[in-house]
């Protein structure tokens, strides 16, 4: 990566010197960022305790390597959806980037292309989708660039949307579905965090509001008025004759829901308590994972995110059964600290840690990689 000098001379912020693993942007990025902003993409739902559990889930995990393997000429890369990754790190969708960074999204895409990472673009993006495509969507490199969806109450408005992202290159759309309503946040409450001026869902403007509708006297605001336009799974059958991109849904947690998602046809799943923002005390990834996996076998590639830190955990996930894994907060720290060299810096790490990890436990590629590198509980 680039001194501190190197990157002064080329206009970029530089990384502090004692930056040396995901943590490391943690401390660095709160220390610059605004405490309203802070509270809002740092903070869980609740009392945290599915923000704490996701990270801890990994560490509690225990490997059991193999020795005297040959690992030499080793690799990370990976099939997915018809193309070869560099490696299985992707970043997740997380909005209002700009909140971060001035550059937000743009910072992290590039970083991503430059270190062969993929990107999933929220669709609360704070910088428009086609400025996004039309940066890296022609870079031959680059990892895989997705969509993010939430189905909005307008479906013609949803319809042009992922058309719009279609014709900018992305590759993939990316459903969420755990969240039909937001989660409690205390944290971003007790900050009263409100969206700076500047900084808004811009690929979200010009949509119509949702139809109103007569709440009943005592009745409820949520379950009398917004959830009825959440979206089930009619709606998920609905999108999958909208377009020929490969969908995954994101936020699937029990196996009933993967069995439902591979017979509607859903290309892959990503397995997802939305990073603890959502539901507190809702089971940490590290454990639903394997249940996913044992429902689906190997008929629907399966994705990861949640508290994923180090080498380590990425390697643990595989074996559990995930393709690839997803990274969210630690890539925004990064982007808070050092912009898109922070991003490919923070990208390059976890790679790094999983190639370490992966010649440490005998694994010279990622088909090596099984569940009985991991100790039964």
């Amino acid at each position: 990566m680039s001194t501190s000098a190197d990157a002064a001379q080329h206009g970029l912020q530089a990384i502090p010197p004692d930056t040396v693993s995901l943590a490391d942007y943690e401390r660095h990025a709160q220390a610059r960022m605004d405490a309203g902003a802070w509270a809002y993409l740092q903070g869980g739902a609740g009392d945290e305790h599915t923000l704490d559990a996701n990270t801890r889930a990994w560490q509690q995990l225990h490997l059991l390597p193999r020795v005297l393997r040959h690992t030499a000429g080793g690799h990370t890369r990976t099939q997915l959806f018809g193309r070869t990754l560099s490696h299985p790190l992707i970043l997740a969708p997380v909005a209002y980037q700009k909140l971060a960074h001035p550059e937000g999204e743009m910072d992290t895409a590039l970083a991503a292309a430059a270190q062969e990472a993929g990107f999933v673009l929220s669709t609360q993006a704070s910088t428009r989708l086609e400025d996004i495509g039309d940066a890296i969507s022609a870079d031959d490199l680059r990892g895989p660039l997705w969509m993010q969806l939430y189905l909005q109450p307008d479906r013609a408005f949803t319809k042009a949307l992922l058309h719009r992202a279609e014709a900018a290159g992305f590759d993939a759309i990316v459903l969420t579905v755990d969240a039909p309503t937001s989660g409690v946040r205390d944290r971003e409450r007790r900050a009263n965090f409100q969206l700076p001026v500047g900084i808004s869902a811009v690929n979200l403007l010009g949509m119509a509001p949702a139809p109103a509708r007569d709440v009943p006297a005592n009745g409820s605001a949520l379950f009398d008025d917004l959830l009825y336009h959440a979206p089930t799974w009619d709606d998920v059958a609905w999108l999958r004759a909208q377009t020929r991109r490969p969908i995954l849904l994101k936020g699937v947690l029990h196996p009933d829901d993967a069995r439902q998602a591979l017979s509607l046809g859903v290309d892959g799943l990503i397995v997802s308590n939305h990073g603890g923002r959502t539901l507190d005390t809702v089971l940490p990834t590290a454990r639903a994972l394997p249940r996913i996996a044992d429902a689906v076998g190997s008929d629907m590639p399966l994705l990861v995110d949640g508290g994923i830190r180090r080498g380590t955990d990425v390697l643990k996930a595989l074996a559990l059964g995930a393709r690839a894994v997803l990274i969210g907060r630690p890539y925004v720290h990064a982007l808070a600290t050092a912009g898109a060299l922070g991003v490919a810096h923070c990208i390059r790490l976890l790679r790094d840690e999983l190639e370490a990890a992966m010649a440490l436990t005998g694994c010279a590629t990622l088909a090596d990689i099984h569940r009985d590198l991991i100790e039964k509980s």
